[in-house]
């Protein structure tokens, strides 16, 4: 009996742990690969049926899909590593990928268009284009200038006495363009002073727990 094993299959799928019976569409795979880069890394058992059974795989073969769909189907190419395990005499496939530096990593799909996904909960969802452009400018905060006007000081103080806002509740209650709602969001996360809340496919703003003690 392998205890790491059945220890990882008794959490359940999560955050950080996705089952699949097997690999039978790269492209599909790669949506799970580039949501689990994009935001905490995880784990995926290849093998292991939803409901935790184990269903056994054939390790070469999925290695040869995953690699597929890491270098074909993911932009950049996602990197894995995997580990094989034997249990009841049946293979699982163990396949670790790292939260990553080079966010965001986008999927092609069906569409032959390329997405970026981002995982919550035990589900992948679209990431939203403010995710997308805070990936793309999160190392560049020392060069952020924000202006103080009644549009940013509203939100703070929206948010000092709420648990978060969406972006459609941003623009209605400063009556601005979502443009420039998302540009002061932006510069806000950009700072550390708001951060992404997600619940599903819906995506809110909160203040950081930093921010709500000072």
């Amino acid at each position: 009996m392998n205890t790491y094993l059945n220890r990882l299959i008794a959490e359940g799928e999560h955050q950080r742990l996705d089952f699949k019976f097997e690999i039978s569409d790269a492209r599909k795979i790669a949506r799970t690969l580039v949501a689990f880069a994009n935001t905490d890394g995880g784990r995926l058992l290849i093998g292991v049926k939803d409901n935790g059974a184990i269903a056994g795989v054939r390790s070469e073969e999925e290695v040869f899909m995953l690699e597929a769909a890491a270098g074909m189907y993911c932009r950049p190419p996602v990197e894995f590593t995997t580990k094989e395990w034997q249990i009841d005499k049946k293979i699982v496939l163990e396949v670790i990928i790292a939260k990553s530096p080079l966010k965001p990593h986008y999927a092609e799909g069906a569409d032959d268009k390329w997405h970026a996904y981002i995982r919550v909960g035990d589900q992948n969802f679209p990431a939203n284009r403010l995710l997308i452009r805070f990936w793309k400018n999160e190392n560049a905060a020392r060069g952020v200038f924000l202006p103080f006007t009644d549009k940013e000081r509203l939100l703070l103080q929206f948010l000092e006495t709420n648990r978060n806002i969406s972006l459609s509740k941003y623009i209605r209650a400063a009556a601005i363009s979502r443009q420039r709602a998302e540009n002061i969001l932006l510069k806000f996360l950009l700072l550390k002073i708001i951060e992404f809340e997600f619940t599903g496919e819906n995506v809110y703003y909160k203040l950081r727990k930093g921010e709500i003690e000072k």
